[in-house]
């Protein structure tokens, strides 16, 4: 008899996290049903996070389920975020997600940018 192993959620996001997804999704004027996180070449350390609204899965996005929402991810940034904890921060001057994220290894001083080398020994689901 064989077993049956749930892979791991490529990211994972907190309670406060997924709430101000809800918000952000139930919020957008042109009806949009997910977001879909990705990196980009960018800033003083490398890359930047990217968060787009999207109206549709693609077939090669990551689909994670997690805290009652769907987050896509960018096939290109897989690598990048495998691991990546999502949180919500808000304070008396800003508010923003923030990822918590075990592939990172270095940001530069404004906060806007990050050094992120690939995780190892990954491979995407197919879904």
């Amino acid at each position: 008899m064989s077993q049956v192993y749930e892979m791991p959620k490529a990211i994972t996001l907190t309670p406060r996290a997924a709430d101000r997804v809800k918000q952000v999704i139930a919020n957008d004027d042109q009806g949009r049903q997910f977001i879909r996180l990705g990196v980009k070449n960018g800033g003083c350390a490398g890359l930047e996070y990217t968060m787009d609204y999207c109206e549709d899965k693609q077939p090669l996005d990551e689909v994670v389920e997690d805290q009652g929402v769907t987050v896509l991810i960018d096939p290109k940034a897989i690598l990048f975020l495998l691991g990546t904890e999502m949180d919500y921060q808000e304070d008396m001057l800003s508010s923003g997600f923030t990822f918590n994220n075990p592939n990172q290894t270095d940001a530069c001083g404004c906060g806007e940018s990050v050094t992120i080398v690939p995780a190892k020994g990954y491979t995407p689901n197919d879904s």
